[in-house]
């Protein structure tokens, strides 16, 4: 296994393939083409060409920060793959963010999250979400 670490470079189509091999959910290639160039921050790891371990981080910069599509390919899991990619994701936010700079995410597995020191919110927040359909 050689592993490559590209930063700020996630390629639209290898994206929106592991986000579904890793059980997220999906997103079109028009979204992710539209979404990718917008992070503020990213990491890839990739397996000689196999896009294997992402995560992304968007927002406004300065205030907020929104920690998004961490995934590890399936047959890549148990590696400390994931940990790597929140290593960069932290080595990131630790050199932009500002005093009262907000940090946010939605955990699927917050385990994971909180053994590399991040914290549930509730109860005096709760997270929330609402989908919105296209419009013709």
């Amino acid at each position: 296994m050689t592993l490559n670490y590209v930063e700020n470079f996630l390629s639209p189509s290898e994206f929106c393939h592991l986000r579904v091999k890793a059980g997220l959910s999906a997103k079109s290639l028009q979204a992710a083409t539209i979404a990718l160039p917008n992070s503020l921050y990213a990491i890839a790891i990739h397996d000689d060409q196999t896009l294997v371990a992402m995560g992304r981080v968007v927002g406004d910069g300065a205030c907020n920060f929104e920690v998004v599509d961490v995934a590890v390919d399936p047959d890549y899991q148990g590696q400390g793959l994931g940990k790597q990619v929140m290593q960069y994701i932290d080595t990131y936010l630790a050199s932009v963010a500002l005093e009262g700079s907000y940090v946010s995410m939605i955990a699927d597995e917050p385990k994971f999250y909180e053994k590399l020191g991040y914290k549930l919110v509730s109860p005096a927040s709760q997270g929330m979400t609402k989908k919105f359909e296209p419009t013709e």
